[in-house]
């Protein structure tokens, strides 16, 4: 009896996940996109569109970016896109690297699998998707260096269990609530409106996928899982947040002294306050299964994540 007592509410919980994923699998047939079809990738260019909106730019509101001119602005918000794109194309890869090693040890005939497998198509599009971007735009991508290299390719053997989901969320959360920004601006070039419309159309079933995963695995992990996870969790966003101001972008918008813009970039409240929206939901739902703990919040806070 007490077998059967602990099996069902497992058998229940069970359920629920395989149901939630067969809505996200058939949500996938109702809309999802192919970026070669999708977007019309000859669409001229707006000479004086920007291609970031000014409050997302990291330099906004300093008296370096009240001192450019619209050209200087323009060039700016194009290779900060850039950058951001080569950030997602980093994460998405290493995602799908995470995800294919889950399925070693997985049920193929799961609806959990199948979707597994259909959002890393998603993926693989969107890589495709943002390389095009940043060709159409006229920049050059970012790569890490060796150090930032080693690190992601070291996150595959420390991003296990838990900590996929958390990694997941971690990518998607804060990149989708920066895009959401960019959606309705009329100042953006259109053609980036539309490529980030899509993302966060796709994205939005992915970031369910990843909360319900974690939801599901939490109420199961040892208290060596747990503080691990918390662990990780702790500088998972700060580590994201870094690698979105890159020095070599205000080179290559021609701000002199690119370290020194870096710097900049990183201590403006504007920048902070943009980056603290976009983790704000990820920050509360991780909060409320237990997984940020006090070194995550005091480190959080301190990057202005919460």
């Amino acid at each position: 009896m007490g077998d059967h007592a602990t099996s069902a509410p497992a058998a229940t919980a069970h359920a629920a996940h395989e149901s939630f994923a067969q809505r996200l699998l058939t949500g996938s047939v109702k809309k999802s996109y192919d970026p070669v079809v999708d977007l019309d990738w000859d669409a001229p260019l707006d000479p004086d569109k920007l291609f970031l909106p000014p409050e997302v730019i990291s330099l906004y509101g300093t008296p370096l970016w009240d001192a450019m001119t619209p050209e200087q602005r323009r060039e700016l918000s194009r290779e900060e896109l850039a950058n951001v794109l080569s950030v997602g194309i980093w994460f998405e890869n290493l995602l799908n690297r995470l995800l294919l090693r889950e399925l070693m040890a997985g049920d193929p005939t799961s609806r959990h699998a199948h979707y597994t497998l259909t959002e890393m198509g998603d993926e693989c599009r969107h890589m495709m998707m943002f390389g095009k971007l940043i060709d159409r735009i006229g920049a050059r991508p970012y790569w890490p260096n060796r150090f930032e290299r080693w690190t992601i390719s070291g996150l595959q053997l420390v991003l296990r269990g838990s900590m996929v989901w958390v990694g997941a969320l971690v990518g998607e959360e804060i990149f989708d609530a920066i895009q959401r920004r960019t959606l309705d601006d009329p100042d953006l070039q259109p053609l980036v409106a539309r490529a980030m419309r899509i993302h966060v159309t796709e994205e939005a079933r992915h970031i369910g996928f990843a909360r319900d995963a974690l939801a599901h695995r939490v109420p199961t992990m040892s208290r060596a899982e747990l503080h691990y996870t918390r662990l990780c969790v702790a500088v998972a966003a700060p580590l994201f947040v870094y690698l979105m101001t890159n020095w070599h972008m205000y080179a290559r918008a021609g701000v002199e002294h690119g370290r020194a813009a870096r710097r900049l970039a990183r201590a403006n409240p504007h920048s902070r306050r943009a980056l603290g929206l976009g983790a704000a939901n990820l920050g509360a739902f991780l909060d409320k299964q237990g997984l940020i703990g006090p070194i995550g919040t005091r480190i959080w806070r301190r990057r202005g994540l919460l």
